[in-house]
């Protein structure tokens, strides 16, 4: 495999559980190239790694700088800010970020420019959702000739063991107000199943980058009870001990599969096309898709500055590439 740049890529969170199956993808394609880093020192230094603290963007820029040949960053763990994005992009270093909080895309994706000066790429939107979600609705949407509005939904399997982070960031968003209503959608492998509206960050970036009016994600669980409960304590997870509560016990309770489901439906008067993947183990999943945008940007030529997935035409495929990992493409619609 030819590369364009040498030097080595730091995985931020390279031993958590999406970060570890970053690391290991990468190192197949690019052999002694990978650098585990994380807050956890001990536990990057057993996998060969060094640790580094994204909370404070002062520490980062010293850790990069003594390392000195870190050429691409993919962050797996959400910093509290965009300060660690400003450093890797004032100092050249591309960055592939798993982030999924809207404030934090928007923060990063504002130092477009910053990136563009330096040369140096980054990729936001990387993940199931958003990421696969948003190339499904560009699928979508350029199938009936611009979509005038998006449907996305996900289905996520109850008993996957997710990220302690994982976790606490569907909690923390259960709590917060999400346009739109209930829908009953067809999921292939599932059946039809009741979709909550639920504010992932594809709802509000991909009107933008797609110039869609009306882009709705809903949320639903391989569990038709567990999707009931989440719901139901909706309300009630207003309330910070309630959300520490929901917290420790999804990470425990495990009702459902491990499988997922997403799908994308976009809408033109009486135009209508339909998309959606399965597969197994959604954090997986997340972590190949960042692995395959690591690759293409470190072997071809993507456009400096800050773009959501949906933005860079190299990874229009990724739904047909993941196909040898046990991810499945329906096609359900065409205009």
């Amino acid at each position: 495999m030819t590369t364009v740049n040498g030097g080595r890529i730091l995985v931020v969170g390279g031993y958590g559980a999406v970060g570890a199956t970053v690391s290991q993808a990468l190192s197949q394609w690019f052999p002694g190239r990978v650098l585990v880093g994380g807050r956890d020192g001990d536990r990057a230094r057993q996998l060969g790694g060094v640790r580094v603290d994204v909370t404070d963007p002062a520490a980062f820029r010293q850790s990069l700088d003594e390392l000195k040949d870190v050429v691409a960053v993919v962050m797996c763990v959400e910093p509290p800010d965009a300060g660690v994005a400003r450093v890797c992009f004032e100092r050249g270093v591309h960055l592939v970020d798993i982030g999924a909080t809207l404030r934090l895309l928007d923060d990063v994706a504002a130092l477009h420019e910053v990136a563009a000066g330096t040369g140096a790429t980054g990729v936001l939107s990387v993940g199931v959702a958003p990421g696969l979600t948003n190339l499904l609705a560009r699928w979508a949407h350029e199938a009936v000739g611009g979509a005038e509005r998006i449907d996305l939904t996900v289905l996520l399997g109850a008993g996957e063991a997710h990220g302690a982070d994982a976790v606490r960031w569907t909690v923390e968003n259960l709590a917060r107000s999400a346009r739109g209503t209930a829908l009953r959608v067809p999921m292939p492998g599932y059946g039809v199943r009741t979709a909550h509206p639920f504010p992932f960050s594809d709802q509000h970036t991909l009107p933008r980058t797609l110039e869609v009016g009306q882009v709705t994600t809903r949320l639903c669980l391989d569990s038709a009870p567990m999707t009931t409960a989440l719901f139901a304590a909706r309300r009630p997870a207003r309330h910070p001990a309630v959300r520490r509560a929901l917290t420790a016990s999804f990470r425990h309770i495990h009702l459902g599969g491990d499988g997922f489901a997403v799908r994308a439906d976009a809408h033109r008067g009486p135009h209508h096309a339909a998309y959606a993947l399965t597969g197994q183990k959604q954090s997986r999943v997340t972590a190949l898709v960042a692995a395959y945008a690591t690759r293409e940007l470190l072997t071809a030529s993507l456009p400096t500055g800050v773009h959501h997935i949906e933005q860079l035409p190299a990874l229009s495929q990724l739904p047909e590439q993941l196909a040898e990992h046990g991810v499945a493409l329906h096609q359900l619609g065409s205009a």
